[in-house]
């Protein structure tokens, strides 16, 4: 019993023993504890304070960068813009003649294989004006026997044609004046038949006049068909014939409208096949683009709209009747054969020789090239050069920089591109030159 008191009593002990020694350890962790967070409280407030500092010393240097600069910190945002927005500029510029540059080099390649192949293999005559008719006479007498008592002939004459004879002192010819060339072929055709019956008197006039009519509208009809075989674009309708005829006695710019068409037509087959687009198409579209001019006088809108309408009347299909609206923009471009009949139009309208210009004309697209130029800011001065097919335009070094000379060039090819209409293309050529002068004393 005593044995197991002793026992007892020596497990109590050190069971004691054990709990004193882990307060002891507890004491010691709970020390370090607090000496822990009293050094994190410190460490917080040196951070706190050097925080502090920091900011104030960004203050200060915000204050001094004002001091030395003179700017404000509105002002010096403004200035930083400033410098990004050249930055962008140039970067911009940069771009925009890089990628102008690979596509030019890319277009001009596919364009000259294609061009070249198109129209080496076509050839056409050179322009004529063709709003008068010259009627050669045997001798000045017969004027007067035109003119008959009275007037009565000329005006017999002028009323039946609606063309203007015109009768003065040119030596042994009678000119004919008007803009509808089917009516002063008729006219010329009349006089002509006159002439060599010497029978002239209002009854023999008429007479004349309507066998002349009857010719010339079986004339049209044989043009026409005629046309239709030179373009190899199969069957069309007899009404579409007869007024592409018709177009045989019609000028734009001097150039005969039927002969225009026919090129078309064979430029637009070719250009389609190497295109991989509609040869029949493209050849029926391109022949027959312009001959809402026939009606012209006897239907109003532009000649574009008026020929599809027609075509479509006489049973063309709307790819066809669509490339007809399209070559003039009246309407949206829609197939790769109505893009083909617009390039195949100017391509004939451009060829050297092809069209006729008056002086007035003429002019006038110099005048709106200038323009066009001149109100951009920074230019000094514009010449149109090369017959209205270059632009030079001088500007002021201290105004444009390199990088706004490149950006000015793109800006009016746009304008012009946007606001005349001309065959070919228009180089813009900008000038900046900055010269620095000083003298030796």
């Amino acid at each position: 019993m005593e044995d197991e008191l002793r026992e007892r009593r020596a497990e109590i002990v050190r069971i004691e023993e054990r709990i004193l020694s882990k307060e002891e350890k507890l004491a010691v962790r709970l020390a370090e504890l607090e000496r822990r967070e009293t050094s994190l409280e410190d460490r917080q407030r040196n951070l706190d304070r050097e925080a502090g500092k920091l900011k104030a010393a960004k203050q200060d240097q915000l204050r001094e960068l004002e001091r030395i600069s003179g700017l404000s910190p509105g002002q010096a945002r403004q200035v930083l813009l400033r410098e990004l927005e050249d930055e962008i500029r140039h970067d911009s510029a940069r771009l925009v003649r890089q990628i102008e540059d690979e596509a030019r080099r890319d277009a001009d390649r596919r364009a000259r294989s294609i061009l070249s192949t198109v129209m080496q293999r076509v050839a056409g005559g050179h322009a004529a004006e063709t709003t008068v008719s010259v009627v050669q006479l045997e001798s000045d007498d017969l004027k007067g026997r035109i003119i008959g008592r009275e007037g009565r002939n000329i005006r017999t004459l002028e009323t039946l044609t609606g063309i203007d004879f015109i009768i003065d002192d040119t030596p042994s010819a009678v000119i004919l004046s008007g803009f509808d060339g089917v009516r002063r072929e008729v006219a010329r055709l009349t006089l002509e038949k006159l002439l060599q019956d010497g029978r002239i008197h209002p009854a023999r006039i008429e007479e004349s006049y309507y066998q002349t009519r009857s010719e010339i509208e079986n004339r049209i009809a044989e043009v026409g068909e005629q046309a239709v075989l030179e373009a190899n674009v199969g069957s069309v309708h007899p009404e579409l014939s007869k007024l592409l005829g018709r177009l045989h006695y019609r000028t734009s710019y001097g150039q005969n409208v039927l002969d225009h068409s026919i090129e078309c037509a064979r430029l637009a087959s070719l250009l389609a096949s190497e295109l991989g687009a509609n040869e029949k198409t493209a050849a029926r579209a391109a022949l027959m683009h312009d001959i809402g001019k026939a009606v012209s006088h006897e239907t109003e809108g532009p000649h574009a709209l008026v020929g599809g309408e027609i075509a479509r009347r006489y049973g063309e299909s709307e790819a066809v009747a669509h490339a007809m609206e399209a070559h003039h923009n009246e309407v949206e471009l829609r197939t790769v054969e109505a893009v083909v009949v617009q390039i195949v139009d100017s391509l004939s309208g451009a060829r050297p020789g092809a069209r006729g210009e008056s002086l007035e004309q003429y002019t006038k697209r110099l005048r709106d090239l200038e323009s066009i130029a001149t109100r951009h800011a920074g230019v000094e001065k514009v010449y149109a050069m090369q017959a209205g097919r270059e632009i030079r335009v001088i500007v002021h070094p201290e105004e444009v920089d390199d990088d706004t000379a490149a950006l000015l060039s793109h800006r009016i090819a746009r304008d012009v591109e946007k606001e005349l209409e001309y065959a070919g293309q228009i180089k813009v050529t900008v000038i900046r030159e900055s010269r620095n002068v000083d003298f030796a004393k």
